[in-house]
């Protein structure tokens, strides 16, 4: 068995050494949740959702361990973290009343009666990417639990110590052997099985739309379900008649929390010509304010990058012909920083208008109108989230329905609800996540007919 170092991004000191499981390793974990499947399945429906209940108070029990240890391995600021763990205790008590409620339906019929069943599928396969590894875990595994299925999870190789932690939780809950695993290993190895092997019915994978695409072709081979959340190049869009304070005061949380390290970032600010000289004047501020640093310490809004590569390649957006407006602060000494950073393309086709670039750089462009606006959220390969600054509510409501994106906020940058279904249109991904039909997603529809004639 191999293993791999855990590394502090803010300090660059290893944390622990983590061990890797191998093919063989997963194919024993996925017959061990397949044999488990057929118990869980058949536990009643109130008796799963009190595991779940329990699985909800044990998290909760220990959301300052988990936080702690999301702050030493992936470098998310202390208040984010705990946001984040208590996300999961949310997420399991939500779903928590999902086992109870997934309703079949009596169908008017000719002769008989006819009624539909919500089957799970078996053993589902989740694979977490390193950006967010508490929440994105718990938004797979807890409607795939709560809808009677088992769980193999694997983690980021960069992040995997909170969903080691999880995986503990859950059997201290009561939750029975091989109903939930956490599988640490390499995408290559642990991922790749969950896609080729039979005995895996799903596959819910967050990350970079080249490897999701990689993975749903991999399906296609088995017409395995899937469910995929890729990138991001959501706009940001602010009309002159916006609060324009309010709006350039929050505009930099909207794309620096976590470092930018975010699908939903609102990487491209578009403004409206006639105010964007104030916007920038007013953005400024809000940008250099930005508390950068030790990620432990209560008052800090953004940490590190997750690895020197990461930054690297964040670093690689901002070319030496690129024009920076301004920039934020970052500390000094070890840690993988990189300062917010404020830019203004010169070009349509400039990388950092068309690419993703998971980091704290924002470019800010001006439209003309309504149509221009739409036009420019539009123009890109990606349609995960967004914002809409405005005081005019029809334009509100005119500009959500013409922008191609999954989950779009007006005068607000929030775009995850665990009660609200979540997920993008075009390559940002396949599916939707949380909301109340979330187990659905992990269900076949049964139909029987009954004669009584």
């Amino acid at each position: 068995m191999t293993t791999a170092q855990v590394v502090n991004p803010a300090t660059e000191q290893v944390v622990t050494t983590v061990e890797l499981v191998g093919e063989a390793e997963t194919d024993a974990a996925i017959a061990d949740a397949e044999r488990a499947s057929a118990a869980w399945r058949d536990i009643a429906p109130g008796d799963r959702a009190r595991l779940l209940r329990c699985f909800a108070e044990a998290v909760d029990t220990d959301l300052e361990r988990l936080a702690r240890l999301e702050v030493a391995n992936a470098g998310h600021t202390i208040g984010n973290a705990r946001w984040e763990a208590g996300n999961v205790r949310d997420v399991l008590h939500y779903a928590a009343g999902m086992p109870e409620r997934l309703l079949g339906n009596q169908i008017p019929v000719a002769g008989g009666v006819d009624i539909t069943f919500h089957e799970p599928l078996g053993v589902v396969g989740v694979i977490v990417p390193w950006n967010f590894p508490m929440p994105i875990a718990a938004w797979g595994f807890a409607p795939a639990l709560a809808a009677g299925n088992t769980v193999v999870l694997k983690p980021a190789e960069l992040t995997p110590l909170t969903a080691i932690r999880l995986g503990e939780l859950a059997l201290q809950a009561g939750l029975p052997e091989g109903v939930f695993q956490v599988l640490p290993g390499k995408g290559s190895v642990v991922g790749n099985r969950f896609v080729t092997h039979p005995a895996v019915r799903k596959v819910v994978f967050t990350g970079s739309t080249e490897v999701g695409t990689q993975i749903m072709a991999g399906c296609a081979r088995q017409v395995k379900r899937v469910t995929l959340e890729l990138g991001g190049k959501s706009a940001n869009i602010v009309f002159a008649d916006a609060d324009l304070e309010r709006a350039a005061a929050t505009a930099p949380y909207g794309v620096f929390d976590n470092a930018g390290q975010d699908c939903c970032a609102r990487s491209r600010i578009l403004v409206q010509r006639s105010v964007f000289d104030r916007f920038l004047e007013l953005l400024e501020p809000a940008v250099q304010g930005v508390r950068v640093g030790d990620p432990s310490d209560e008052s800090t809004e953004m940490g590190p990058l997750i690895s020197a590569a990461h930054r690297e390649r964040v670093a690689g957006f901002v070319e030496r012909s690129t024009k920076v407006a301004f920039t934020g602060s970052r500390p000094e000494g070890p840690g993988f920083w990189y300062p917010p950073t404020v830019v203004l393309p010169s070009a349509p086709a400039d990388r950092v208008l068309t690419e993703e670039v998971f980091g704290p750089v924002v470019a800010v462009l001006p439209f003309e109108d309504e149509a221009d606006a739409v036009r420019i959220a539009n123009d890109t390969e990606y349609g995960l989230s967004g914002s809409i600054w405005t005081s005019d509510v029809g334009r509100a409501l005119r500009v959500s329905r013409g922008v191609e994106a999954g989950n779009l906020s007006v005068n607000s940058h929030s775009s995850v609800r665990y009660w609200t279904p979540f997920g993008g249109f075009k390559r940002s991904g396949l599916g939707r996540e949380l909301g109340p039909d979330a187990a659905l997603a992990f269900t076949e529809t049964k139909n029987v007919f009954l004669a009584t004639q």
